[in-house]
C-alpha cells in the first residue's frame, strides 16, 4: 500500500537485523534531499538509501550507485564529521510512526564516546532527514537537518540546529501496537458507518488503504482483523509484495493481504521497494517514449473504424439488389401480358407463389422496365462485391491496429518499441527509416514455465507472434489465442507428449490475460495444434486463420506461471 507504519516497521526490522553492529564507511548526498550511506557489516558492505523527496520519500537497502556532486553539500560534510566510522547500535521505529531512528556511537575529536541519531521522517511533503544528539540527561537536540524548518514555515515545530527534537503530536492518534479491544471499539464508535475512516483517523501509521484492507478481511470481526495485522508486525511476519494492474506496479505492501490477484513476492522489503520504484519509473519512461506511437496507432484506428462504417453502410444500401433482380425476371417473364402505360404490375412470384407488386415507369415498355431493374441489380451487385471485400480488409486492418495497441501496452523496454515501429513501417503506416546503423532488436517473447514443467512462450507483438507460430513452434505444439479479439499468440511446447488438463487451462488463462480481455471476468480462448494454423497471403503480421480448434472459457490469469 502506501509507505505507512507497516512498511516502516518492515524496513526497520530488516535494517536492524542487517546493519546493527556495522560501521558507516561512506556518506554521500547525490541529491539535495537524498543520502547514500555505505555500511560495513559482518557479511559485507551494504548501501542504505534515505530520501526525503516530497513525492517519493523512502528508506531501503539498495544495490544502485548514484553519482555524487563534485563538492559535497554542507549537510553531507556535517554527517561525515559526526558519523564517519560510527557504529550502528540499532535501527528503531518509535511507536508506529512513519519515522526511522538509526542510533550510532563514535569517538569525537577529543576521543570521547558520543551518541548521535540519524532520523528519517517519511511524511510526504514534510519528509526530512535529521541528525540529533542526546545529552546525559536524555534531552535530544537537533544538530542539523537536510531540510531546515523555521518558525516561518511551521508553527508546530522548528527543525534547526540547537532546537530540541520531538515528534509532532499525532493529532490524538494512538499506537495500534498497544491498542486494546476496548480502545479499538471506542475509536470505531466515533465514526459510525465508516470503519476505514475510524481506523485511519484513530491510529498512527495506518493509511486509508491499509484500513480498507483490514475492513475487507474482517468478515464481520473488525477487531480480529485489526489484531491479526498488528500481530504480524509484532512477530516480524512480513511478506513484501508488489500488486500489479495490467502488468504495471500499482501498489506495494509489507504484508500480503491479497489486495490484487496479480502480484510479485519478494524476500525483503528493500528488494520490494527498489523493484517497485524502478518498475514504476521504467513504465513511466516507456509510456512517455511510446506516446507518439500510441497517438499514431489511435489515429489510424479511428480512420479505419470510420472507413469500415462507411463500407458497412454501402453494403446495407445494396440489400435491395435481389429484389431488383426479381423484378427484372418477373417483368421479362410476364412482358407479353403487361399492358402499356401502367405504373405498376402485380406478378406471381414463381419461387414461392406470392404476389409481388412491381413499380413501373408508365412511359416505358415492360422490357425497358425490366432492363432498368436489371441494370440496378448489376450495379448494386458490383457495389456489394467491392464493398464486401473492402470491409473484410478494413476489419482485418482494424484488428491489426488493435493488436498494435495491445503490443504497446505490453512493451517493457525500448527494444519492444523498436519492433512495433518496424511493424508500422512494414505495414506501410510509417516511412521506412534509412538507418543502416540501427542495432538488431533484442526484444524476446515472454517465457514462462508451468507447475508441471511445461514451457510456454508468448509474443509481445505481432512480429514475435508470427515468429513464434511459424518459425519457433513445431506442428505438434499447442497454440492458444483469445477468441475474436486482439491478443498474443501463446505456444506450449509439448515435446510430443500429451498435455495434462491443467496445462491447457493455464495456457488458456495466459492467452486471455495477454489480450484485450484481460480485465474481463472470463474470456473465451481458442486452442489447436500448431499445424492447423495458416497465414493468408498479403495479411498483416500476426494475422492467422484456423478451422479446426477447441474452445474454453477461462479467467485471465498468469499467477500459476513462473517467469523465466
Amino acid at each position: 500500500m502506501a509507505f505507512d507504519g507497516f512498511t516502516v516497521a518492515a524496513v526497520t526490522d530488516e535494517l536492524n537485523k542487517k546493519l546493527k553492529g556495522g560501521r558507516i564507511l561512506k556518506i554521500a548526498q547525490p541529491e539535495n534531499d537524498e543520502l547514500m550511506l555505505t555500511v560495513s557489516c559482518r557479511d559485507g558492505r551494504r548501501k542504505l538509501l534515505l530520501s526525503a523527496n516530497a513525492s517519493v520519500p523512502m528508506i531501503c537497502l539498495t544495490n544502485k550507485d548514484k553519482k555524487s556532486p563534485m563538492t559535497a553539500p554542507s549537510f553531507c560534510m556535517l554527517l561525515r564529521k559526526h558519523l564517519s566510522n560510527a557504529e550502528v547500535l540499532s535501527v528503531r521505529q518509535p511507536g508506529f510512526e512513519r519515522s526511522v531512528r538509526i542510533e550510532t556511537e563514535h569517538l569525537n575529536e577529543m576521543g570521547d564516546l558520543t551518541k548521535k541519531t540519524l532520523l528519517i521522517e517519511i511524511m510526504g511533503k514534510y519528509s526530512n532527514i535529521i541528525l540529533t544528539e542526546t545529552d546525559d540527561e536524555g534531552s535530544e537536540t537537533v544538530v542539523d537537518a537536510i531540510k531546515r524548518v523555521s518558525s516561518l514555515v511551521s508553527s508546530v515545530r522548528e527543525v534547526l540546529p540547537g532546537r530540541p527534537y520531538f515528534i509532532p503530536d499525532a493529532m490524538g492518534k494512538s499506537d495500534p501496537l498497544t491498542a486494546t479491544e476496548e480502545s479499538f471499539n471506542a475509536a470505531v464508535e466515533k465514526f459510525p458507518g465508516d470503519p476505514e475512516k475510524a481506523i485511519c483517523s484513530s491510529f498512527s501509521g495506518i493509511s486509508m488503504q491499509a484500513a480498507s484492507e483490514i475492513v475487507r478481511l474482517s468478515d464481520g470481526d473488525l477487531w480480529g482483523s485489526f489484531i491479526r495485522m498488528t500481530e504480524r508486525v509484532k512477530s516480524g511476519n512480513f511478506s513484501p509484495v508488489i500488486y500489479l494492474k495490467n502488468g504495471i506496479p500499482s501498489e506495494f505492501s509489507a504484508v500480503d493481504t491479497g489486495y490484487l490477484p496479480d502480484k510479485e513476492a519478494y524476500d525483503s522489503v528493500s528488494e520490494m521497494l527498489s523493484a517497485f520504484y524502478d518498475k514504476r519509473e521504467a513504465a513511466s519512461r516507456i509510456k512517455a517514449k511510446s506516446a507518439s506511437l500510441r497517438q499514431q496507432v489511435q489515429t489510424l484506428k479511428e480512420r479505419a473504424a470510420r472507413k469500415a462504417a462507411l463500407q458497412e453502410k454501402s453494403l446495407k444500401d445494396t440489400e435491395k439488389r435481389e429484389k431488383y433482380r426479381l423484378y427484372g425476371e418477373l417483368l421479362t417473364a410476364y412482358a407479353y401480358q403487361i399492358p402499356a402505360g401502367v405504373d405498376h404490375y402485380e406478378a406471381e412470384n414463381y419461387n414461392d407463389g406470392t404476389v409481388v407488386k412491381i413499380p413501373m415507369d408508365a412511359s416505358q415498355t415492360a422490357s425497358e422496365n425490366a432492363k432498368r431493374y436489371y441494370d440496378r441489380y448489376v450495379k448494386l451487385k458490383r457495389t456489394y462485391e467491392a464493398a464486401g471485400e473492402q470491409l473484410t480488409n478494413s476489419l482485418i486492418e482494424l484488428e491489426h491496429l488493435e493488436s498494435l495497441e495491445l503490443a504497446l501496452s505490453l512493451a517493457e523496454n525500448e527494444d519492444d518499441l523498436v519492433q512495433i515501429s518496424e511493424e508500422l513501417e512494414l505495414s506501410g503506416y510509417s516511412k521506412k527509416k534509412n538507418d543502416k546503423k540501427k542495432k538488431k532488436e533484442q526484444s524476446k517473447p515472454f517465457h514462462f514455465e508451468t507447475e508441471d514443467g511445461y514451457q510456454i512462450y508468448i509474443g509481445r507483438n505481432n512480429i514475435q507472434n508470427e515468429e513464434l507460430t511459424f518459425k519457433f513452434a513445431d506442428g505438434g505444439d499447442m497454440w492458444f489465442h483469445a477468441k475474436k479479439m486482439a491478443g498474443s499468440h501463446v505456444i506450449v511446447k509439448t515435446g510430443g507428449r500429451e498435455l495434462p488438463d491443467s496445462v491447457y487451462e493455464t495456457a488458456a488463462a495466459a492467452a486471455a490475460y495477454f489480450s484485450t480481455a484481460k480485465d474481463q471476468t472470463k474470456a473465451e480462448v481458442d486452442y489447436t495444434w500448431r499445424k492447423n494454423i495458416k497465414k493468408p497471403p498479403g495479411t498483416p503480421p500476426g494475422y492467422v486463420i484456423y478451422h479446426t480448434n477447441y474452445s474454453m472459457a477461462v479467467a485471465p490469469d498468469i499467477s500459476k506461471l513462473k517467469k523465466i
